[in-house]
């Protein structure tokens, strides 16, 4: 439980947990299974199916503590006791999960080194942003996960380097412009206080606005105080002060400007153009975005690469033999396969010449690098690299693989592809992963053929369809573009 664990009763089979400190009731939570612990480090430990167990413990033996070690000396002490993590199985519907002493996370993020420490590192961030001091409301997330973030991003600095960093930055913006082309600058939950009204579903805050965004401006805060440190020493001073309550904006926007005076006396809330309101309310991309040259050593590589392979004429040797991306970090390769993506679909010429390069050696990479080169050969429509798109679709049964593959199939002309995929999968999915490939499967058809779908699917639940115009269901999976962390 996302608690102490207290006491056992062998007999009776009965646990019993307290939790010394006030949390909000959505971080309560519960996991039962066969789930085998294993210490990972002085207070961390994993828990995990066995078939998992040696697995999570090769990955983050040693690693967990020195995460929360780095997390201190930026944020202070932790204040939980424990930090263990316990794995779930790929149904489980969200990436991780910042549950007080327990933090829930996927296990296909295992497969991916780099992903896993990103994701396992913004749950420990939540520990002091979230968890210590939380929103009060569900319109103003940001401010849990936009420090978060921001947190995260100290913590990789100080472990990792700020070229890892940003790197891992530059990748997670890309995704946020992305996601701004599919919804329009316009959008409301591009806002960061986003109002909960008629017409705004509450699962759409999850998305990229309220992390990136909300990262962009706290970012801009520290900035503003114009050395790291200071920032970290006033985001001491807030968790200290707001420590178990729940927070508005407006308390850690006077906190800050109290903590600095300097700049309250200069009205920096209302410099012109970059307004803390306008931060707030205004829809559209972040008012500044942060400079990531520190880590041109490892996106310049990426770029080079990708104009190699986009530039007319092709010079297909050229592009092949300039690097060698099994030498790269995951956050490389996945860069310049989202920017293929961006840019499909690619030339035919171009897609073969990429297949022949590359599709063999992406087969033994991890799912991350995978599922996007496999977006890229069903947006090019490449038939010769589609029975490699059934088989991981025939393997994998995770919600955050699953559903961009099935979108994209269904965007193009590939639908029948997808649904007999399905017809031989879909008693292996979680209900819930069902009736989302489901609605995406039965989206663009008529309401007589779309019924007719679903019966074959022997399903009841795709047969309800449901009461919103199709804009909206495209624009709800637009948010899906991405998959993030709680």
């Amino acid at each position: 439980m996302s608690a102490t664990q207290s006491t056992y009763e062998e007999e009776e089979g009965t646990y019993q947990f307290y939790m010394e400190y006030p949390i909000p009731a959505y971080l309560v939570a519960l996991v039962a299974g066969d789930l085998v612990p294993a210490d990972i480090g002085p207070r961390s430990k994993v828990w995990a199916e066995p078939c998992l167990l040696s697995t999570a413990i090769s990955k983050l033996s040693g690693r967990v503590e020195r995460w929360l070690s780095a997390a201190e000396s930026l944020y202070g002490p932790y204040i939980w006791g424990r930090y263990d993590i316990v794995f779930l199985p790929p149904s489980f519907p969200i990436v991780a999960m910042e549950n007080p002493c327990l933090t829930f996370i996927i296990s296909s993020i295992l497969e991916s080194d780099e992903f896993l420490i990103i994701d396992v590192i913004h749950e420990v961030a939540h520990s002091w942003f979230g968890n210590a001091v939380t929103n009060a409301t569900w319109e103003e997330m940001w401010l849990s996960e936009g420090l978060a973030t921001y947190a995260q991003r100290r913590i990789t600095t100080e472990t990792y380097g700020a070229a890892f960093t940003c790197l891992e930055t530059a990748f997670r913006l890309d995704a946020l412009h992305r996601q701004m082309k599919l919804l329009g600058e316009d959008n409301p939950v591009s806002k960061l206080q986003v109002k909960l009204e008629p017409g705004v579903n509450p699962s759409n805050l999850m998305n990229l606005f309220t992390y990136e965004k909300g990262y962009c401006f706290v970012y801009y805060l520290s900035q503003l105080c114009g050395d790291p440190a200071r920032f970290d020493a006033f985001l001491r001073a807030y968790i200290e002060k707001y420590k178990f309550t729940s927070v508005v904006a407006q308390d850690l926007l006077d906190s800050f400007l109290a903590f600095f005076p300097e700049l309250k006396e200069q009205c920096i809330e209302s410099r012109t153009g970059l307004e803390f309101e306008r931060w707030l309310n205004a829809t559209g991309p972040p008012l500044i975005e942060p400079d990531l040259s520190q880590g041109s050593s490892l996106t310049c590589p990426v770029e080079t690469l990708f104009s190699l392979w986009t530039t007319e004429p092709l010079d297909a040797v050229a592009a092949a033999g300039s690097v060698d991306i099994a030498e790269w970090r995951t956050f490389q390769t996945v860069l310049f396969l989202d920017r293929l993506l961006d840019g499909s679909p690619l030339p035919e010429e171009v897609i073969s010449k990429l297949s022949e390069c590359y599709s063999a050696q992406l087969d033994g990479m991890n799912a991350e690098i995978r599922i996007r080169w496999l977006q890229i050969i069903v947006r090019n429509d490449y038939h010769p690299d589609l029975h490699k798109v059934r088989r991981f679709l025939e393997n994998q049964m995770s919600r955050m693989y699953t559903i961009p593959l099935y979108e994209d199939l269904c965007t193009g002309t590939l639908k029948s592809f997808a649904l007999d995929i399905f017809y031989q999968t879909q008693n292996q999915l979680h209900p819930n992963l069902r009736k989302t490939i489901q609605q995406i499967l039965t989206q663009g058809l008529n309401p007589l053929l779309a019924m007719d779908a679903a019966a074959v699917m022997a399903d009841p639940l795709a047969a309800v369809v449901e009461d919103k115009p199709p804009e909206a269901a495209h624009s709800a999976i637009s948010l899906r573009d991405v998959n993030v962390s709680a």
